[in-house]
């Protein structure tokens, strides 16, 4: 890792609501459907490419685990209706989330919204991995994911030679790794120095910000994208502020909640590239969207942000 300026990165920070585009690159037939449809949104680009992507995306860890009850899901269908229709892309799923990929599988039918989607998965088995993305392509009911991620680091030696491999072969778009609670990081921060991986999936929040002090400013470096999992903390986080009336200087952003704050705390910091919140309620998906609009904190208000939330829980 080559030495960051860690005074020019800390302005970056604060520059990062200057430096986010608001102009979408997506692939044409998506931005066909969406662009009379959705408000003007800030968008990140991811390294490696230059692509940029929404700075929201949309997770799915139990809360689209509804197995075949179709009331919910066709509830999770709103969710998704809603999240397009508001802006978002990215869609995140893992294979050891229930039912929660062949759920995602029946929105995108039901909604025929396969080319609005930036389809991301893991694979996570020390077995057969190719077989195993098989079964997520087919509970999907899509040929190719954008982005593909070696969920909790398991099987890495086999499964990420692997991902390389379908990248190579035109079969897959992106290459990631994944982790959560701040588990394996120094392993983590092997890989993302040694391999030329597009994504890293971490935990992160205005409580939990340990990945501040080295991962995100070696995945700055090393123009690695960044996805943000519980950025609400599985929900507790939210559930902590309920009630709480949000601090003076959050008007300067024009929030309407807590987890409007904490998103955009999130998006503002320049190594961030998109926090994948969950949701069972489709006014939810289209109010965490909206963070991703108007003006973010520049890093006196982050660390506002982080000391009351910090007082608060």
């Amino acid at each position: 890792m080559s030495e960051i300026d860690r005074r020019n990165f800390i302005k970056l920070a604060g520059a990062a609501g200057v430096l986010a585009s608001f102009g979408a690159v997506v692939p044409g037939a998506a931005q066909a459907a969406m662009s009379s449809k959705v408000p003007d949104i800030i968008r990140k680009p991811i390294p490696s490419t230059g692509e940029e992507i929404p700075a929201i995306g949309l997770g799915s860890w139990i809360t689209f685990n509804v197995g075949n009850d179709m009331e919910l899901r066709d509830q999770c269908a709103d969710v998704v209706s809603a999240f397009f229709n508001a802006g978002g892309r990215m869609i995140d799923s893992s294979p050891m989330y229930g039912s929660a990929q062949e759920v995602i599988g029946y929105c995108l039918d039901k909604l025929g919204a396969h080319d609005r989607v930036f389809s991301t998965d893991k694979v996570w088995t020390s077995g057969d991995g190719a077989g195993q993305i098989d079964e997520t392509a087919a509970r999907w009911n899509t040929k190719n994911f954008d982005l593909l991620q070696v969920h909790n680091l398991v099987g890495i030696n086999e499964n990420l030679p692997l991902l390389f491999r379908m990248k190579d072969e035109g079969k897959l778009r992106y290459v990631g790794i994944t982790t959560s609670h701040g588990r394996r990081t120094e392993d983590v921060i092997a890989l993302m120095k040694n391999e030329r991986l597009d994504f890293v999936q971490v935990t992160y929040n205005p409580v939990d910000r340990k990945v501040e002090e080295y991962l995100l400013p070696l995945a700055y470096d090393r123009g690695i994208a960044v996805i943000v999992n519980r950025p609400f903390r599985g929900g507790s986080l939210t559930q902590s502020l309920e009630g709480e009336p949000l601090p003076e200087f959050a008007a300067e952003l024009k929030v309407d909640s807590w987890a409007q704050l904490i998103l955009k705390y999130l998006i503002a910091h320049p190594a961030v590239t998109c926090p994948i919140p969950a949701t069972t309620n489709p006014a939810h998906a289209a109010e965490n969207m909206r963070a991703a609009t108007g003006q973010l904190p520049d890093d006196k208000m982050r660390e506002q942000i982080a000391a009351v939330i910090g007082l608060l829980v």
